[in-house]
């Protein structure tokens, strides 16, 4: 070991030797990789991200709408109280959270997204489906609880999934777009309950409610079963790639990581990445930071139910929720595309933050319709903040890919968890101002900002750190040099050129 120590040392002190624009050259891509890459990601945007977004479109009407249930008349047919109601809707998150860590986990052993989601998807299309079936409050508890297990694997599946595609500054414009698709479900997801209502009810012997639910999931299964034989795997495993773009796919990865992407052998590195997950206080702080996201987003479960309280009848309630989803549509991508191209991911997640707290603050201070719609808009402000941290989790939670699956999973359980709870703040004696939960918002919202501030100064000491490390005269551990040359075998390169890649290689503040 000292020997192979002594030989890298000396190959490091070669590197230190190269000219500065051979250095330069060996930790990006050629010109004629570069434009490799521009086909490469062109065909990545056209195939995987449609079909993504079709997913969480349909991921998040079958979750949702259960709130559009709830106008249509679901908790008098099956006899629910308002307590009742409240657990139905949390007790899917329940579930959602037991299921991510391992389900991500073996989604990256598998290596196999495009069966694993498929499956889920076709699954939980068939369960929103059979809820039409239930007939009181222990049968929806059940669906609720079995929706839950079968739509976890997807959301962090896919951020995983997507983290193995795209680089750090092409991550946030793409996430914004992808989660567009759970903006879109609220808007034109209670736009075909608003529809279903009026044009529905009682046909068959089934209430609007049991439309929604027949239909929507039929829809989703037969989306599942198309992703099943559509979405690619990855780089290494697409038919539609040439070896050419393989390598670059690759190879940009590698550059954008500072080491090569890829687990250890065997079963153990799945492992091996939950407890380096577990013991990186990004994991944490990323994960604090989600939930007073999630939870500030609780009102989207309420949504109809607050828009009603303008004085309209179920169906204008239904229609009035698709136009503030619609606006942050278009706002969200506008966000994102500016934090990529600035490179920030801090001032992007903290400044919808005051505008929140103020449409907050209107909605449980004034009576008048157009203050209160308003404040719907200003409130939607929190989702322009969950592409940006999807990005940031993608940046700041180092590789190997184990260890990126499993802090992705625990981030969106301990992020979810906010539904668990969140849901009994939306009281009906509260109504129509809701003030404890409104102030439950804002109080999420100045913890994730706490959260904002510490993530800003930590990845900047690290950065630091970095920094210094780039500096040939600092010697490396035994552990830095054994990553070195695993990095330079996956890459076909010698050690100097792997040492290479460690340079330039900053976390986005």
């Amino acid at each position: 070991m000292a020997e192979n120590a002594i030989t890298d040392t000396e190959a490091m002190g070669e590197a230190a030797k190269m000219t500065h624009e051979e250095v330069t050259q060996l930790a990006q891509l050629t010109p004629e990789e570069k434009a490799i890459e521009k086909r490469l990601r062109r065909r990545i945007d056209c195939i995987v991200m449609p079909l993504v977004i079709l997913v969480y479109l349909m991921n998040y009407i079958d979750r949702n709408n259960y709130a559009a249930a709830k106008v249509q008349g679901i908790k008098g047919d099956l006899g629910l109280d308002d307590a009742e109601y409240q657990t139905g809707l949390s007790i899917l998150f329940v579930a959602y959270i037991l299921m991510q860590v391992p389900s991500n986990l073996l989604l990256n052993y598998m290596g196999k997204p495009s069966l694993y989601l498929g499956f889920f998807t076709t699954a939980w299309g068939l369960v929103s489906t059979l809820t039409s079936q239930v007939t009181g409050y222990g049968g929806i508890v059940a669906c609720r609880f079995i929706l839950g297990l079968v739509e976890a694997p997807f959301f962090a599946g896919v951020l995983f999934y997507l983290s193995k595609w795209y680089t750090k500054r092409e991550l946030a414009f793409r996430m914004s777009i992808f989660y567009s698709g759970s903006l879109l479900s609220g808007a034109f997801g209670n736009l075909i309950a608003a529809g279903i209502l009026s044009g529905m009810q009682g046909k068959r012997g089934l209430s609007s409610w049991q439309w929604l639910y027949v239909i929507e999931g039929a829809i989703t299964m037969f989306v599942g079963i198309g992703v099943a034989f559509l979405l690619p795997d990855f780089p290494d495993t697409w038919h539609m790639l040439t070896p050419e773009m393989k390598h670059v796919a690759n190879r940009r990865m590698a550059i954008e990581a500072a080491e090569a992407d890829i687990d250890e052998a065997g079963k153990m590195s799945q492992v091996k990445g939950l407890k380096l997950a577990f013991t990186d206080i990004k994991t944490y702080a990323l994960a604090i930071a989600y939930m007073s996201i999630t939870g500030a987003s609780g009102f989207q479960n309420y949504f109809p139910t607050l828009t009603s309280t303008l004085g309209y009848d179920d169906t204008i309630s239904l229609v009035l929720v698709a136009p503030p989803y619609l606006f942050m549509v278009v706002y969200s991508l506008t966000h994102s595309f500016l934090s990529d191209r600035v490179g920030n991911r801090f001032w992007f997640f903290v400044y919808p933050i005051p505008i929140t707290i103020v449409g907050f603050i209107i909605f449980m201070t004034t009576d008048a319709f157009g203050p209160r719609y308003f404040s719907f808009f200003l409130m939607m402000f929190v989702f322009a903040q969950n592409g940006t941290v999807y990005s940031w989790i993608a940046n700041a939670i180092p590789r190997p890919p184990a260890k990126r699956a499993a802090a992705y999973a625990f981030i969106n359980s301990v992020g979810n968890s906010a539904s668990i709870w969140t849901p009994y703040t939306y009281r009906e004696k509260d109504s129509p101002h809701y003030v404890t939960a409104m102030a439950v918002c804002i109080a999420l919202q100045v913890l994730g900002f706490l959260m904002a501030v510490f993530m800003y100064f930590h990845l900047r000491s690290l950065n630091t750190r970095l920094e210094r490390l780039e500096n040939a005269d600092v010697t490396l551990t035994e552990k830095e040099l054994r990553r070195l040359q695993h990095t330079a075998e996956v890459e076909g390169i010698d050690i100097a050129a792997a040492r290479r890649l460690q340079k330039g290689f900053r976390y986005m503040t």
